[in-house]
């Protein structure tokens, strides 16, 4: 059975998103990806839905939707919050990261190319950490 990783933040309509979504694109075959926040948004940031849809070809609009903690699997082995620069929601889980990401809302393309770029390589390495057993589950 795959581990299940949640990516967290506050509001879960950019950063979390763009997670989820590069984790079901890049690492579906290690892990299960889901994104969740203590408040929602009526919908995806659309600027981080046209980039990642750009960069990558996904279009998040497809699958995905701002989603609350509450509506998350009932057992998560992996919490990666996003880097809120608040109070991070916090749930049980085997391992806990964050990857303190600053949100791109609002700013120019640039800053979401970036950010879309590290979570990219963020993922790949917990994927690498998963299948290499340095993260213990």
């Amino acid at each position: 059975m795959k581990p299940k990783v949640a990516f967290v933040c506050v509001h879960n309509s950019c950063r979390s998103q763009m997670a989820e979504a590069l984790g079901k694109a890049l690492a579906q075959e290690v892990f299960e990806s889901y994104s969740a926040g203590t408040e929602t948004k009526p919908q995806i940031n659309q600027d981080a839905v046209r980039i990642i849809k750009e960069k990558y070809g996904i279009d998040m609009e497809d699958s995905q939707y701002s989603k609350l903690i509450a509506e998350l699997p009932e057992e998560i082995d992996i919490v990666v919050t996003m880097g809120c620069n608040v109070e991070c929601p916090n749930l049980p889980s085997k391992h806990r990261e964050d990857w303190g990401l600053d949100d791109p809302s609002g700013k120019p393309d640039e800053a979401f190319h970036m950010i879309a770029d590290l979570i990219k390589e963020k993922i790949i390495d917990l994927k690498e950490r998963i299948e290499s057993g340095e993260i213990s589950l």
